[in-house]
């Protein structure tokens, strides 16, 4: 078997459900599997599994044991050459595997592979590719330099060599992912990604990153950006230095100083996003006129139904988009979003053959779901 990709889920059952579609589309031609672990969800997102796809390898965890944890269970079970570690708060292009997969194989030192990762308003995620987060890049980090923090050596529609790649989407092959020992499981939540690139360069591997390749990742739906995570996340970075550096109690008292200062001080900042004026009028991209009737009937906004040659001539603005995942391939819907980004334009999508509608109009607060 050629692939696995391993999907880790918390109480994100309709996100759940699209990333599972669009994987499945993306793998039609390769010999592939997909592996969902659950980490004890409240929601019903393992009997969605069960129902809709009951030939997808099912753990359930009857507790939450973590990220890293419960991508080293799917990992346990997986027979593919490669293993994609991949956040179920995506949704991937249909030529994605292909892609990674056809430059992974001409990577003698590949250790892990990252794509283009998007947010739901179509902007690029620059923690897509990142330098090695030392403490005084991470310290730079938290006084808002973020400079040195992100790899824009390698151009975000190009590829090569980077340090660190993010947890949402990692190809790497599995006799590799063995060798390093996979994620550390002493991190619950964040960080792990970065102490496995970094595992893996220590190793003698290079990470790289793909420019071509595109995913759809709606940032801070597994989690939001609340006083919870910023502990967290700043809490999975010192441990990340005690293993890996060499500090004293100076640093550590200015580490904690920082961390401290970030999550009683900026914790409540606002969350990024582009400024938009009121929407008042959309679009809704199908040919389905009875999907169109139902879509219309739930939102206040008055929608038009159109077909993809609107986008030919015109840059809109200040319009909601929703995209019909079964008349527009995710490639197509993912180059528009790209196209219109920046112009106050909010973006929908309903996956094929579903009953609901996904979007984000922030790239660091929850995305929305709409059932219909």
């Amino acid at each position: 078997m050629k692939l696995s990709v391993i999907i880790v889920n918390y109480n994100v059952r309709y996100f759940l459900e699209q990333c599972i579609s669009s994987v499945q589309k993306a793998t039609r031609a390769i010999d592939s599997e997909i592996i969902i672990v659950d980490n004890n969800s409240s929601d019903d997102s393992c009997s969605m599994v069960k129902d809709n796809f009951p030939s997808i390898t099912l753990i359930e965890n009857k507790k939450n044991v973590g990220f890293s944890t419960a991508n080293n269970q799917g990992v346990a079970v997986a027979k593919g050459d490669y293993v994609c570690i991949l956040n179920p708060d995506t949704a991937v292009a249909e030529d994605v595997f292909t892609k990674v997969l056809h430059y992974a194989s001409s990577l003698k030192d590949l250790g892990a592979l990252g794509c283009y990762l998007m947010d739901g308003t179509g902007c690029f995620l620059p923690e897509s590719k990142r330098n090695l987060p030392t403490p005084l890049v991470s310290a730079l980090k938290l006084l808002g330099f973020s400079k040195k923090y992100y790899a824009d050596a390698v151009s975000r529609n190009e590829k090569g060599n980077v340090a660190v790649l993010v947890g949402a989407f990692m190809l790497l092959k599995r006799s590799v992912y063995n060798k390093v020992n996979g994620f550390d499981q002493d991190y619950f939540m964040y960080g792990e990604d970065i102490d496995l690139s970094y595992k893996l360069e220590k190793a003698g591997f290079k990470n790289y990153y793909l420019g071509t390749a595109v995913t759809l990742h709606y940032k801070g739906e597994s989690t939001t950006k609340n006083k919870i995570y910023l502990q967290r996340f700043y809490g999975a970075m010192t441990i990340f230095y005690k293993k890996h550096f060499t500090t004293n109690l100076l640093m550590d008292g200015a580490i904690k100083c920082m961390v401290w200062l970030k999550t009683n001080f900026f914790s409540n900042a606002p969350a990024h996003g582009p400024k938009t004026k009121h929407i008042t009028a959309g679009y809704i991209m199908t040919e389905d006129l009875a999907l169109f009737s139902k879509i219309s009937a739930v939102i206040d906004v008055p929608l038009k139904a159109s077909s993809k040659s609107i986008f030919q001539d015109t840059l809109h603005s200040n319009t909601l988009f929703v995209f019909d995942a079964g008349y527009m391939s995710y490639d197509q819907i993912f180059t528009i979003m790209k196209q219109l980004q920046g112009r106050g334009n909010h973006f929908r999508i309903r996956p094929q053959y579903c009953d609901f509608i996904l979007g984000s109009d922030l790239s660091d607060q929850k995305g929305s779901v709409l059932v219909f």
